[in-house]
């Protein structure tokens, strides 16, 4: 894979027109929020990125697009979108692209990173905690109202915002192959989503524990569980709750996880005040 592939910036008619087309198969034809071939170009000369992955016969195979803007007086930058053709997908291309985006912006002196995810999805999980190193910043509900794209209908678009502190010594290490370190305690920690580790079944009567560590299940295959009548509308609104309660009250996201022996996945949220 690592030389399989070249990553650079989108240029010729040809390369913007087939960034375009892979929106479009990616997010659906009926997708409203394409970035057209003129904002992909023009970007890039205010100091935002628009780079693809390209075959070595020139074919267009993943993308990654974002602007740069002024927060506190300092550089920061929104990457907007990621994606890569469905047969290339969990092969580390996403990665790569991620990787090339940071060594552009660290070049110019761009030290965060932003963007959003649907915390649903259980793959962009791995790789934006695992892979990456972000650390959690806020969650939004509905942040795309109206949005028609294919992989968010019927479950609304609340999205996690994270910040990629890509200078950082953990951001560093994280991309240099090191794997994050759970918590010693917690298989202990209670699950406060759809499958509670009690076998109670969770409402929005139900009252949320206040250990100092918790976690949050979320489906491994989301878009799959959604097929299951209201299961994925479920699966958002008990996450929702549990999300914005503990973020409230003052925890951080700070992992995620797969069990490898029953295959669950968990966000795992740790108290940054007393208990």
């Amino acid at each position: 894979m690592k030389n399989e592939f070249e990553i650079h910036p989108l240029q010729t008619r040809e390369e913007l027109l087939a960034c375009v087309a892979l929106q479009k198969e990616t997010w659906g034809k009926g997708f409203t929020e394409s970035v057209p071939p003129s904002l992909l170009l023009a970007s890039q000369k205010v100091g935002g990125v628009a780079a693809g992955a390209f075959t070595p016969e020139k074919e267009l195979v993943g993308f990654v697009f974002g602007i740069s803007g002024i927060e506190n007086g300092k550089l920061v930058h929104w990457s907007d979108m990621l994606a890569v053709k469905r047969h290339l997908r969990n092969r580390g291309l996403g990665w790569r692209l991620k990787i090339y985006q940071r060594s552009v912006l660290l070049a110019k002196d761009v030290h965060t990173i932003y963007w959003s995810y649907d915390p649903l999805e259980a793959r962009n999980a791995h790789l934006n905690f695992n892979k990456l190193g972000v650390t959690f910043s806020s969650y939004v509900k509905e942040m795309y109202p109206g949005e028609e794209s294919i992989l968010h209908r019927g479950l609304g678009t609340d999205r996690f915002v994270v910040a990629w502190k890509i200078q950082s010594k953990h951001v560093e290490k994280i991309v240099a192959g090191e794997t994050p370190n759970l918590p010693p305690e917690v298989d202990k920690a209670p699950v406060v989503t759809l499958r509670r580790t009690d076998g109670a079944a969770d409402s929005e009567a139900a009252e949320l524990p206040a250990d100092k560590i918790v976690r949050v299940e979320v489906p491994a295959n989301i878009q799959r569980e959604k097929q299951q009548g209201d299961l994925g509308r479920r699966w958002r609104a008990c996450t929702r709750r549990a999300f914005l309660h503990y973020s409230s009250a003052g925890y951080q996201i700070g992992h995620y996880y797969k069990d490898d022996g029953s295959g669950r996945c968990f966000y795992v949220l740790t108290s940054l005040l007393p208990c």
